[in-house]
């Protein structure tokens, strides 16, 4: 291998051809920021001489509030990148994070998240290296392939699936925009009080459903709809990025009804895992957790990585989250 050399990539009309198989790190994915108001994307783009071995998607979010008043940019990544066969994957994802962290300083950048790694130590030192520290997280992933989803149910989960459905709950895929935005609407109003809450724009939801890169469950009473989730696919997996419900109804016979049909849609369609995205810290009691633990999925244990721009802040949170 010979010096690997990193380009940083902002516009779409400078993106060089490449392979990309998975989603949070494809082509698709990076136009689709572009065109949403409120976030932009930055690629890093490794080459071994001509060749290009590895790139990485991170997506910055322009994030505010009048009260508090607050105007911030966050970074967020979703995994390590993606990277031809044969070449030493972590030494290439240093290089990349190492230009990427002198671009995100430039913007001002106040804080950076990586989520959702292959594995739970990739990229240990490289992270180390740069000033990131390690907070301990929860992951739960459904395996699809070895047992039909409906005999991992607990009893609980199927007691609550049966009464959705008896209360004349109906679940399908959302087709038009009106859907969408009461989507959109739904989930606003249920991030809005979260402590790590993040509203994207409702274009994003626009932009993936006219790629085709996504299905949005959505569970209706009296013709309303009153939950829904929304799935990405990537590299033979569904991915469960959003999800939520009207805080008026009972949202766990609500959402458990709208997840089970696309955990059902990912099973007849041959997809090897379902993902829960975001299943939060791992506290001993977290509602959240239990209720997704009744689809039968494994809890994982995992590592998400951040980096504060401020290097006092970022010293005392990593002296708060040591190890």
């Amino acid at each position: 291998m010979n010096e690997i050399s990193v380009v940083i990539v902002t516009k779409s009309k400078d993106l060089p051809p490449m392979r990309c198989e998975k989603f949070f790190h494809s082509e698709t994915l990076f136009r689709m920021i572009e065109n949403t108001p409120g976030q932009r994307p930055c690629m890093a783009v490794a080459y071994d001489g001509d060749r290009i071995v590895g790139h990485l998607l991170v997506m910055l979010r322009r994030r505010g509030s009048l009260i508090p008043p607050y105007l911030f940019t966050q970074a967020r990544a979703y995994g390590e990148g993606e990277y031809e066969q044969g070449c030493d994957k972590e030494e290439i994802f240093g290089h990349m994070l190492r230009h990427m962290l002198k671009k995100l300083r430039r913007d001002l950048c106040l804080y950076i998240e990586f989520s959702d790694l292959t594995t739970k130590m990739f990229g240990y030192g490289k992270f180390r290296e740069n000033g990131f520290f390690p907070v301990h997280w929860m992951e739960i992933h459904n395996s699809l392939h070895s047992m039909a989803p409906a005999k991992r149910l607990t009893y609980r989960m199927r007691r609550n699936i049966v009464k959705a459905k008896r209360a004349g709950l109906e679940t399908a895929v959302a087709e038009t925009e009106k859907e969408y935005n009461d989507f959109f609407k739904i989930i606003k109003n249920y991030l809005t009080f979260k402590i790590r809450r993040y509203i994207p724009d409702r274009r994003l939801f626009h932009e993936l459903k006219d790629n085709g890169c996504c299905k949005l469950f959505i569970t209706k009473a009296d013709g309303k709809i009153i939950s829904g989730c929304l799935c990405v696919y990537s590299d033979g997996n569904c991915y469960l990025w959003y999800m939520a419900g009207k805080r008026k109804m009972h949202r766990k016979r609500v959402n458990a009804l709208t997840v089970w049909a696309a955990m059902q849609d990912a099973y007849v369609n041959h997809y090897r895992h379902a993902y829960f995205m975001d299943v939060g810290l791992p506290f001993k009691r977290n509602r959240f957790r239990e209720f997704i633990l009744g689809f039968g999925g494994k809890p994982v244990g995992t590592y998400r990585w951040f980096r504060c721009s401020f290097k006092w802040i970022n010293n005392l949170l990593s002296w708060f989250y040591r190890e």
